[in-house]
C-alpha cells in the first residue's frame, strides 16, 4: 500500500479524532507542517496545503521526461487519464470523460460561451468569483453576452427561489456557485434551480470551486449541464489543475471553439482533413499541447480527499467550525448567518477586514478577505489548541480595528 492508503487505513472507520488525525495524517504533511512552526493556518479555503508526496509524485513527471524524451507522453496522457477519473469519481460524474482538464475555472467558462454561435442572455448572480466575473463582463463588452444579474438581500443571502424567479427574463444560460466564494453560504436546493432552468429550455453551469473536497457533490442528482471547478483549495492541488464538467447530452449536441489539435479523433496521427474532426465526447473538447506538470501536482490530493471520504472532512470541519463559530460569539464576534447552510469556511463581516488579515499574520495567523469579509477555514490539520488561539487571536484583531 501507498502512504495515503496506509495512513487512512490506520485512521479506522468513522468520525475523525484528532489523535488518530496527528498520529496518521500529520506525518504525510510534514514539510509544511514543519515550515513556520506555530504559525496557525486558517487560509485552507485559499491555497490549500499540499501533501510531501506532492514534490516526488512532480519528480516522477520530470523523470519520464529526462528518462524518455517524446517516449513520456505515453506515461504523461496517462496521467490526464488519472486526473479526469479522479475527478470524475470526485463529483459523481457518470463517466471520466465528461471531465474537460482546464488551467483555470474561467477557462472552463469561456469554453462554454464559446459553444454559442449568436449572443446569449446570461443570468448570474452579483457574488461570482472574480475570474467568472471578469470573463462573463468581457463577453458582454463585445456584444457576445447580455447580463442578467441577481444580487443578494441585505443580509448577504441568496435565496434558490430568487434565482427560479428570475428565470422569467428567459436566459440561455444560467451561472451561480454551490457555495459563494465570499460568504460561503451553500444553496443547498440548488437541484431545484436546475430543475426550473431545465423547464425553461436553459443551460446551467455551476461553479464547484467551493464545493467539491468541502461537501459531497453529485453532479448527476443535481443534473446539471456543465460544472467548474479546480484543486487550488481544498483538494491541495495548487494552480492549474482545473477542470470542466460537461454532462453527456451536452457533449452530443454542443461543440466548442475552444479547441486544438488534442481534440482530434487521433491527435498523434498528424493526417489532416479539410474541415476540424473532433474526438467524441469530452475528448472533442480539449485544446492543444496541456500543461502535464499540474496533473502530477493535483493528484496526491485527489487521492488523500477520496481515501478519507469527502463526508468525513466534511463532518469533521462543520465540527471544527462549530467550535470555532462558539469561541468566536463568546469573544463577542459574530459570523455571517451562522443558521443558514455553508460550505468549509466561516465569514466575520468588517469594514477592516484587510487590515484585521494584517495583524493577524503578525499574531501568527493566516487568513484572508474578501472585499469587507474576513474568511477564515480549519482543516484536518488543525488542532484544537490553535482553534482557541485563533478565536482569541481574532477577537483581539478586530477589536484593534474598532479603536
Amino acid at each position: 500500500m501507498d502512504d495515503i492508503t496506509t495512513a487512512v487505513a490506520a485512521l479506522g472507520p468513522g468520525p475523525l479524532q484528532d489523535a488518530s488525525l496527528r498520529r496518521c495524517v500529520d506525518p504525510l504533511f510534514s514539510r509544511v507542517l514543519g515550515t513556520n512552526p506555530g504559525t496557525i493556518c486558517l487560509a485552507n479555503h485559499s491555497l490549500g496545503r499540499p501533501l510531501d508526496r506532492m514534490q516526488a509524485d512532480l519528480e516522477r513527471y520530470t523523470a519520464a521526461w529526462y528518462d524518455n524524451l517524446d517516449g513520456a507522453w505515453e506515461e504523461w496522457l496517462a496521467e490526464v487519464g488519472a486526473f479526469r477519473a479522479n475527478v470524475g469519481a470526485l463529483i459523481n460524474a457518470p463517466e471520466s470523460g465528461c471531465i474537460v482538464p482546464k488551467t483555470s475555472a474561467g477557462q472552463g467558462l469561456r469554453a462554454v460561451l464559446n459553444c454559442f454561435d449568436r449572443p446569449i442572455r446570461v443570468l448570474t448572480t452579483r457574488s461570482e468569483f472574480d475570474s467568472i466575473d471578469f470573463v462573463l463582463k468581457s463577453f458582454a463588452g463585445r456584444g457576445r453576452v447580455e447580463l442578467q444579474w441577481i444580487a443578494p438581500h441585505a443580509n448577504r443571502l441568496y435565496r434558490e427561489v430568487d434565482v427560479i424567479d428570475a428565470l422569467g427574463q428567459k436566459p440561455d444560460l444560467v451561472v451561480f456557485s454551490l457555495v459563494f466564494y465570499d460568504t460561503g453560504q451553500w444553496l443547498q436546493d440548488a437541484g431545484a434551480i436546475v430543475h426550473a432552468a431545465r423547464e425553461q429550455g436553459a443551460c446551467v453551469l455551476v461553479d464547484l470551486y467551493h464545493a467539491a473536497g468541502a461537501l459531497p457533490v453529485d453532479v448527476q442528482s443535481l443534473d446539471i449541464d456543465f460544472a467548474i471547478g479546480g484543486s487550488y483549495k481544498y483538494l491541495r492541488g495548487g494552480p492549474g489543475a482545473a477542470w470542466l464538467y460537461a454532462h453527456p447530452r451536452r457533449l452530443a449536441t454542443m461543440r466548442t471553439l475552444d479547441t486544438g489539435w488534442f481534440a482530434r479523433p487521433e491527435p498523434f496521427n498528424f493526417t489532416r482533413a479539410e474541415e476540424a474532426r473532433v474526438a467524441a465526447g469530452g475528448d472533442g473538447w480539449l485544446e492543444s499541447t496541456p500543461a502535464i506538470a499540474p496533473f502530477y501536482q493535483a493528484r496526491a490530493g485527489l487521492e488523500f480527499t477520496r481515501a478519507i471520504g469527502v463526508e468525513r472532512l466534511r463532518a469533521h470541519s462543520l465540527a471544527h467550525c462549530a467550535r470555532l463559530q462558539d469561541l468566536l460569539a463568546a469573544n463577542g464576534v459574530e459570523t455571517l448567518h451562522p443558521g443558514a447552510p455553508r460550505g468549509a469556511f466561516l465569514a466575520i463581516r468588517t469594514p477592516q477586514a484587510r487590515d484585521c488579515v494584517r495583524r493577524l499574520e503578525e499574531a501568527g495567523v493566516v487568513c484572508d478577505a474578501r472585499g469587507d469579509v474576513l474568511r477564515v477555514c480549519p482543516d484536518v490539520l488543525t488542532k484544537p489548541q490553535e482553534i482557541e488561539d485563533a478565536a482569541r487571536l481574532i477577537s483581539l484583531a478586530l477589536s484593534a480595528g474598532s479603536k
